[in-house]
């Protein structure tokens, strides 16, 4: 493929040393998906293109790509920053994870679709102060279906029930029913209202997410919850979350 000059609108969210002048940026966009950008000079003072590629930057780049591979930034357009993700470790951390746990589940150019809109999402309500562990779940729990392990929580795995007292089960990969609690021994045995909370977060559209608010008890019901699904069905090992885990072990009041 012949390379082009080409405007994207995304994100930049991780950085890296490319070489003596130069760095690495990567950028997520909904099109065009994850891109690694090659940002020359950008560690020469007062460049500003390295201003225009902080983590949480976002705006319009134009890049020189040929749709695969590492593509060059030219320049930019109307970049703003996500300042109070850049400024606050905790809020940073949380970020940081959400936009690992996408760039993970996608090839570099695959569009996103509605993911890179559940990242804007995310970003922004972190960003405007909503509460980051619930805004974190809710990803989590949208992004099982883009690593190809989508739960069932319409209704429960073995009768087909969508009403009463359900618990979830990583071996059946979903929810199931009371009626059947005695006989699954792979449940998670958690409380009625914690469940529910999974089947919402991970069922309906995150937009009409944002306002959620839960106990300190059932927040940390509902993380490792989540953490332990992601064990039992994705193979992932990210130092996003595990600087994430640390940080709440330093600071419980970010738990």
């Amino acid at each position: 493929m012949t390379r082009e000059l080409k405007e994207v609108q995304g994100i930049i969210f991780k950085r890296q040393k490319y070489k003596e002048a130069d760095l690495l940026a990567k950028i997520i966009t909904k099109e065009d998906g994850i891109i690694t950008l090659v940002v020359r000079g950008a560690l020469r003072p007062k460049s500003q293109l390295n201003a225009a590629t902080l983590n949480f930057s976002y705006g319009r780049y134009v890049i020189y790509t040929n749709g695969r591979g590492l593509s060059n930034l030219r320049t930019y357009k109307e970049v703003k920053q996500y300042d109070g993700l850049y400024n606050d470790l905790t809020k940073n951390a949380y970020a940081s994870f959400i936009l690992d746990l996408i760039d993970h589940a996608f090839v570099e150019y695959q569009p996103l679709g509605k993911y890179y809109e559940l990242a804007k999402f995310a970003l922004e309500r972190i960003n405007e102060n909503t509460d980051p562990e619930m805004i974190t779940q809710i990803v989590q729990m949208q992004m099982l279906k883009a690593y190809g392990v989508e739960p069932e929580l319409r209704h429960c795995l073995i009768c087909g029930k969508e009403t009463g007292i359900f618990d979830y089960s990583i071996k059946l990969g979903g929810v199931i029913c009371s009626d059947h609690f005695a006989t699954e021994n792979s449940r998670l045995h958690l409380k009625p209202k914690e469940t529910a909370i999974l089947r919402t977060i991970g069922l309906l559209p995150f937009e009409r997410l944002g306002s959620i608010k839960l106990s300190s008890d059932t927040k940390k019901a509902t993380r490792k919850a989540i953490d332990r699904i992601y064990r039992g069905t994705i193979d992932l090992n990210l130092k996003t979350k595990k600087f994430l885990d640390e940080l709440k072990l330093f600071n419980p009041s970010n738990n």
